[in-house]
């Protein structure tokens, strides 16, 4: 059966799938200021420890790298979501979509 598009707004999967997008956006961004403002609070709080040498670096640089790693991890983890359940969502509710130019 096909449905118009306040229906379909208005409609108990149409909102669970938006609560769903907002919780996991929300919950990677905790992790992504997280990770970056630890790094900010670490350069400003143990300098004697972010300058220290290990290998043929230092502790900061290792850091500073990790940072950028991590937030790579959480755009992979947010890109491999949209794609395996997001998107499979978005074109069940789509389907359920009466076109409007009829």
């Amino acid at each position: 059966m096909k449905i118009k598009a306040h229906q379909l707004i208005e409609s108990i999967e149409f909102k669970k799938l938006v609560r769903t997008r907002w919780t996991v956006s929300f919950v990677l961004l905790f992790f992504l200021f997280l990770n970056y403002y630890g790094f900010i609070l670490i350069i400003a709080l143990k300098k004697e420890w972010i300058t220290q040498k290990m290998g043929t670096g230092n502790y900061g640089l290792y850091a500073g790298a990790s940072v950028i790693l991590f937030s790579w991890l959480l755009t992979f983890i947010y890109v491999f979501w949209a794609n395996s359940y997001y998107d499979r969502e978005v074109e069940v509710l789509k389907s359920k979509l009466e076109s409007e130019n009829k």
